[in-house]
C-alpha cells in the first residue's frame, strides 16, 4: 500500500506543477493532452507494479524477469501511444511527445526507486 500511497502523491505534485504550469505559460510548454498523458502513466505505473509485485510473491527466484517483462510491457506500449499520435494528429507532435517522455522518465524513475527501496531489506537477510 505504500506504493500506492506514494504513486498518488507523486501524481498530486505533477498535476500540481503542470497546472501551475499551463496557468502561467498557456499551452506553450505543455500539451493540451497531457492529462490524458497522466492518466496513462498513473495507471500503467500502477499496474506494471501490480504485476511484479504478483510475481515476486508466486515465484520470488525470478523477480528480475516479471520486472523486465513488465518494463517492456511499459516500452512496448508507450511507443504504441505515441505511434498512434503521431500517426493521426499533424500539429504539437514534438510538444506531445517531449512531454511524454519527461512523463515515462519520471514514473519509470518513481517505480525503479519503489522497487529498490522494497527489496533493500530482502537483500540485506540474504547477506
Amino acid at each position: 500500500m505504500k506504493f500506492f500511497r506514494n504513486l498518488i502523491i507523486l501524481t498530486v505534485i505533477v498535476a500540481l506543477l503542470i497546472g501551475a504550469l499551463i496557468q502561467f505559460n498557456g499551452y506553450i510548454l505543455v500539451h493540451p493532452l497531457i492529462w490524458y498523458t497522466l492518466g496513462f502513466f498513473v495507471f500503467i505505473t500502477g499496474f506494471t507494479y501490480y504485476l511484479t509485485k504478483l510475481g515476486y510473491k508466486n515465484d520470488p527466484e525470478n523477480l528480475q524477469v516479471y520486472y523486465f517483462a513488465s518494463m517492456g510491457f511499459r516500452f512496448v506500449l508507450s511507443i504504441g501511444v505515441i505511434a498512434l499520435y503521431i500517426f493521426f494528429y499533424k500539429e504539437g507532435r514534438l510538444q506531445f511527445v517531449f512531454n511524454f517522455f519527461v512523463l515515462y522518465f519520471l514514473f519509470t524513475g518513481f517505480e525503479i526507486y519503489s522497487l529498490l527501496s522494497n527489496l533493500r531489506p530482502h537483500l540485506k537477510k540474504q547477506d
